[in-house]
């Protein structure tokens, strides 16, 4: 499922967590429709979203949940706080 974050990393993997959780509400998913939409397991999204837990993924895992939050991958990685044109938009 996931894999083992380092030590210098972890902060980064948290704060993706974050900005994907975040997002994912705001749009208005369940984690399941958004596992569904992305074609991963529910179980995957929730250990990404797990509040303050570095858990690691794959880029491609990355590129399909982006593209199911209808994002740029990049805007994912670097969200601290997300324009008004990405909180708007509705699925």
């Amino acid at each position: 499922m996931s894999k083992e974050v380092s030590f210098k990393n972890r902060d980064r993997f948290i704060q993706l967590g974050v900005a994907i959780a975040s997002l994912r509400k705001i749009r208005g998913l369940s984690q399941e429709k958004l596992a569904e939409k992305a074609g991963v397991s529910r179980s995957l999204i929730s250990a990404i979203e797990a509040p303050g837990l570095a858990n690691g993924f794959s880029l491609e895992v990355l590129f399909d949940i982006a593209d199911a939050l209808e994002i740029d991958p990049a805007d994912l990685i670097n969200a601290s706080v997300f324009p008004d044109a990405i909180l708007k938009k509705k699925p």
